[in-house]
């Protein structure tokens, strides 16, 4: 019997688009993207080199090779690996806990039944809106709409640029009053008459101070803000130095407006004294909004 090849047929699931360039957008962000996929080890690691995951000296491993080694000597090796081939629900739970053990943040994104364990031991459980199952979605923290991982990368920038904005916010505001309480108690101190009047302090509190603080909280995101490495999920708020600026400069706004009280008081009058002062303040409280913007120059950065 003769046989004859007429064709083959080959079949293909290409990546979304725009996939690639997300994870190269996480790299640069600090953030490590891991696959974790039921298939072929030889099929996940081709995907992964063809979507910038597995990079020259990312180690790829499979269920098999996973079953063989204690979850001690895993945890100590996890931030080797960029690929995992062929793994089970348990393993996934591995994978997710070997990372927490380290330090990280884990976002685990699912939509199987099979997926729900590791969903629900992640720190951040993302179940698929359109394919994913009930118990996938039940078990996970948020639910991804369009099922598509580009969504995800921009949601971790909308999620940086918002934690700024509180920052800044806080930041303004803080440092504002701290400026006004200088102010009224300095004043007091150093025998002066009040260099502010209350219904000026009410007009610098509820106005001046809340206006640019608002528009500190709907900023856009920076340039550069998917280029920045994680923030420390055990540091504060207030890390980094930000109590001891806040400190200076709202010493720094209230000795000003004290300077500007102080020349009008006298040189001229009491009335003129207040008015500088309220005035300065005022103006200061609103070239500071425009620093806090940014670490850059304040010539450099876009106007609100």
């Amino acid at each position: 019997m003769t046989w004859f090849l007429f064709g083959l047929i080959g079949m293909i699931d290409p990546p979304r688009e725009g996939v690639k360039e997300a994870v190269t957008t996480c790299r640069k962000a600090g953030v490590k993207t891991v696959m974790i996929t039921g298939d072929h080890l030889l099929t996940a690691k081709a995907i992964a080199k063809e979507l910038g995951i597995l990079k020259m000296k990312d180690g790829a491993m499979s269920g098999k090779e996973l079953d063989k080694i204690s979850q001690k000597e895993l945890e100590k090796n996890i931030m080797n690996y960029s690929v995992f081939a062929r793994v089970s629900p348990e393993h996934k739970v591995r994978i997710v806990k070997a990372f927490q053990a380290r330090g990280a943040v884990v976002a685990m994104t699912g939509d199987g039944v099979n997926d729900a364990p590791a969903l629900k031991n992640a720190d951040i459980g993302i179940a698929m809106g359109q394919n994913g199952t009930d118990v996938a979605k039940n078990a996970a923290d948020m639910v991804l709409a369009d099922d598509n991982f580009v969504t995800i990368v921009e949601a971790v920038k909308q999620g940086r640029n918002i934690f700024d904005n509180i920052r800044k916010a806080i930041h303004f505001l803080i440092a504002t009053n701290i400026g006004e309480i200088v102010t009224i108690f300095m004043g007091l101190i150093l025998g002066l008459k009040s260099p502010l009047l209350a219904i000026q302090l009410l007009w610098i509190n509820l106005v001046t101070d809340s206006l640019p603080a608002i528009a500190l909280g709907l900023e856009r995101p920076d340039d550069n803000i998917m280029n920045r490495k994680p923030v420390d999920s055990k540091k504060g708020l207030f890390a980094d130095g930000l109590w001891s600026k806040i400190f200076i400069e709202g010493i720094m706004l209230g000795m000003l407006t004290l300077f500007a009280f102080s020349i009008g008081n006298n040189l001229y009058s009491l009335e003129v004294g207040r008015t500088m002062a309220f005035v300065s303040l005022g103006m200061l409280e609103l070239v500071h909004s425009f620093n806090i913007k940014s670490e850059e120059s304040i010539f450099k950065v876009r106007s609100f």
